[in-house]
């Protein structure tokens, strides 16, 4: 790769030349972060053969939390080494829709919505909300998030479908318990090497003036966009910029990459359909419940992960039952 760095002769195609620096950083952090973990287990076994003559229990206890620091990095590696998708390794869109249920159901998809912004924050991905539309009392009616990071498609997109949630309900004065359902869908960021036609014909674009807290932060003038993708029906729509232009540049790379997914969602299940053994995960179907009450669980229904550690989950450690719907895949 340093190689084909170095030849003069790259830049004559900036396209090229700007997609081999991006597979040689690529390569680099990867062989860079493969030699800090090897160094580390090296230098950390060394001290504990130093520390297990010494009988000092604080700098063992200290070795066996840097080990477990170590195995956890370990494992996410590996299980990034098992992407192979065209665009795993892609940026990627996350939206979230509540279902019936109204104040419940708007609760439970911020709920949803702050776990996925905390396991961004965690993993030191970007996470940028591109639209937002408040409940009417509390939470949130839909929300689409970018989130920009080396194989952040690859990490997310086991997501879609539809997340359940058991609690007793803070809005019911009976203390009932109560079920609510959000669906998430994730799709990639599409880059220039995946060409998406779109017709103008096919196309309706509309305006409208964007929604806000309030005060200074109230958008005056209509530049939020939606654009609806008339054969497939498909909207999309971006009111993050108080700019018209980058709305519409970033609505339209949301509903190119939704055209992909598309694309790659009919692929996916006529490959099942082709393979009865494997079961079917598709759009609208339940993958993950989330009961706080009469105990504490989170299930994931197609790997039977399980975890009674409902808390950490609902603040982003979501880490495990991602990396074990991966691995069935």
């Amino acid at each position: 790769m340093e190689k084909l760095v170095e030849d003069s002769n790259l830049w004559d195609d900036p396209d090229i030349a700007k997609k081999t620096l991006q597979q040689k950083d690529n390569v680099s952090k990867k062989l860079s972060r493969l030699l800090n973990l090897e160094n580390n287990f090296i230098d950390y076994k060394e001290l504990y053969e130093l520390s297990k003559g010494d009988s000092d229990p604080e700098s063992l206890t200290e070795i066996e939390k840097q080990f477990r620091i170590i195995l956890k990095d370990s494992i996410s590696f590996k299980i990034e080494a098992l992407f192979s998708g065209d665009a795993d390794s892609n940026n990627c869109f996350l939206e979230i829709h509540p279902g019936a249920g109204g104040t419940e159901s708007h609760d439970w998809a911020e709920m949803l919505l702050r776990m996925y912004l905390r396991f961004a924050d965690l993993r030191d991905f970007k996470a940028e909300i591109l639209d937002e539309h408040k409940g009417d009392e509390v939470g949130i009616k839909s929300v689409t998030v970018k989130i920009s990071a080396l194989n952040a498609y690859g990490f997310l997109k086991n997501e879609s479908g539809v997340h359940r949630l058991v609690r007793i309900s803070p809005f019911n004065s009976n203390g009932k318990r109560m079920t609510s359902f959000a669906s998430v869908w994730v799709y990639p960021e599409i880059d220039k090497e995946i060409k998406i036609e779109i017709a103008d014909k096919d196309l309706r674009i509309d305006t409208y003036r964007a929604s806000g807290a309030g005060g200074q932060h109230v958008n005056k003038t209509d530049s939020a966009i939606r654009i609806t993708h008339l054969p497939t029906n498909i909207v999309v729509q971006c009111q993050n910029s108080r700019s018209q232009h980058k709305n519409r540049e970033e609505a339209f790379k949301m509903l190119k990459s939704r055209l992909y997914e598309l694309e790659l969602r009919k692929k996916h299940e006529n490959e099942q359909k082709q393979n009865s053994t494997k079961t079917e995960i598709g759009w609208g179907n339940q993958i993950r419940s989330y009961i706080l009450q009469p105990y504490q669980l989170v299930k994931d229904l197609r790997s039977n992960y399980e975890t009674s550690n409902v808390q950490a989950v609902l603040d982003g450690d979501i880490d495990e039952v991602i990396n074990s719907v991966i691995v069935i895949n």
